[in-house]
């Protein structure tokens, strides 16, 4: 069994979700309710994920190892479909969390109100600009993967929501909205977002 440590609605979320779909038995644990969580990881974050007492940590890292592990068609073996799949996997890791991570800490760190606004709505029309580049590549699929769902399809769901949480317009085209639907509605995604909700 897996041990995965998580904060709710997170990224980690996504490591528990493909978890899932693998078909693997997961003990989840908010980092919250650790007296310590940076004794299990000193750089504070999650997921992180326990196997057999080896600690892994790094969304993507612990993606690979999962899927490598468990030979995944999430994880293409041939190699022009494992640099997409990796491609895709980076850019929702590396490129569109980041986007959102900005609004967290513009909301976070701007006391100014008008100077906030400004800046939440311009980090904004980037996220627009990043989600118009994955409508793009869901013309020919309805997966990043084209019919396989992709590790990145998981991903991209679960940062879909982080918007909310702010007062800004994040637009996401129809293709994009039809495949996060997808995403939300398989069986791993639910049980995934009831465990959390458990805890």
């Amino acid at each position: 069994m897996y041990t995965l440590y998580y904060s709710p609605r997170a990224c980690s979320l996504a490591t528990q979700v493909i978890l899932r779909e693998l078909g693997q038995n997961i003990e989840i644990i908010d980092k919250s309710k650790v007296s310590n969580f940076n004794a299990i990881n000193p750089v504070g974050s999650i997921p992180v994920l326990v196997d057999d007492g080896e600690v892994l940590t790094e969304g993507v890292a612990i993606l690979l190892y999962i899927l490598h592990k468990h030979h995944s068609p999430m994880l293409p073996s041939d190699p022009q479909g494992y640099q997409r799949a990796l491609q895709e996997m980076l850019f929702a890791n590396a490129t569109m969390h980041p986007a959102y991570s900005k609004l967290f800490f513009i909301a976070n760190n701007v006391t100014d109100e008008q100077t906030k606004h400004d800046l939440l709505h311009k980090a904004s029309l980037r996220i627009n600009e990043l989600w118009q580049v994955v409508e793009s590549r869901l013309q020919s699929g309805d997966f990043l993967g084209g019919e396989q769902l992709s590790a990145a399809d998981v991903l991209l769901t679960v940062y879909s929501h982080w918007g909310s949480f702010f007062a800004v317009d994040i637009v996401i085209g129809k293709q994009t909205c039809a495949m996060i639907q997808r995403v939300e509605a398989r069986a791993s995604f639910q049980q995934s977002l009831a465990a959390e909700q458990a805890q």
